[in-house]
């Protein structure tokens, strides 16, 4: 009877060393998983944040405007003070000024020998150009079709010029170049010919000499 008790005690015993040294062997597989997932967790967080931040940095350099504004000169020719970024970039850049006169772009440019466009262009294709030293004649709807058709003649004559409408822009006709730009009354405006002759392949020229063909036309 004593030997049958002792039997069944020492039996329950090694039940529970048992039971125990599972629970103790699932405890350490627990705490094994706990801890890789951890550290997956605090990877993918890791790695989530860089991508965050570079994503962050190009939307920075894609979409963060050029810092500074324009002084008009005696001559009306407006001038931009401040920086103009110059890199290769594939997002959609946010121009302060209308049509742009530099800046982050694409980095494929606008025909821009003499190339005159019916539509509307990509600014940050045009951008392009004027770091090229182009100059870029834009007109609204409302700029009248005797002078469009006058400065188109012009355009198609002269290198490193190229032309588009855009109806976003505040007067009829406008003339860019890398920061500067200008209102021109119409085609007789004797400005035209003054700003075509500083400013074509001028001293504000970025890239002077770079290719006017070979780019995107429409």
């Amino acid at each position: 009877m004593g030997s049958a008790k002792k039997s069944t005690a020492a039996a329950r015993k090694a039940r529970i060393e048992e039971m125990r040294r599972a629970e103790q062997s699932r405890e350490r597989r627990n705490r094994i998983l706990t801890i890789g997932a951890a550290v997956v967790v605090v990877a993918g967080l890791v790695v989530g944040s860089i991508v965050l931040v570079q994503s962050q940095s190009d939307d920075t350099a894609a979409d963060g405007k050029n810092k500074g504004h324009f002084v008009t000169g005696s001559d009306g020719v407006k001038t931009w003070k401040g920086t103009l970024g110059r890199n290769h970039v594939a997002k959609t850049v946010s121009y302060p000024m209308e049509p742009p006169v530099g800046g982050d772009h694409n980095q494929v440019w606008m025909n821009c020998n003499g190339d005159v466009y019916t539509k509307a262009i990509g600014t940050m294709h045009a951008v392009h150009s004027l770091e090229h030293g182009a100059v870029w004649v834009t007109y609204t709807s409302a700029a009248k079709k005797a002078d469009v058709d006058a400065l188109a003649a012009k355009v198609k004559k002269t290198p490193y010029t190229l032309m588009s409408p855009d109806d976003k822009q505040k007067d009829p006709i406008m003339l860019s170049a890398w920061g500067h730009q200008r209102t021109v009354t119409g085609a007789k405006d004797p400005n035209v010919d003054k700003f075509f002759e500083k400013f074509v392949q001028g001293d504000q020229t970025p890239e002077p000499g770079a290719a006017c063909t070979g780019g995107l036309g429409q």
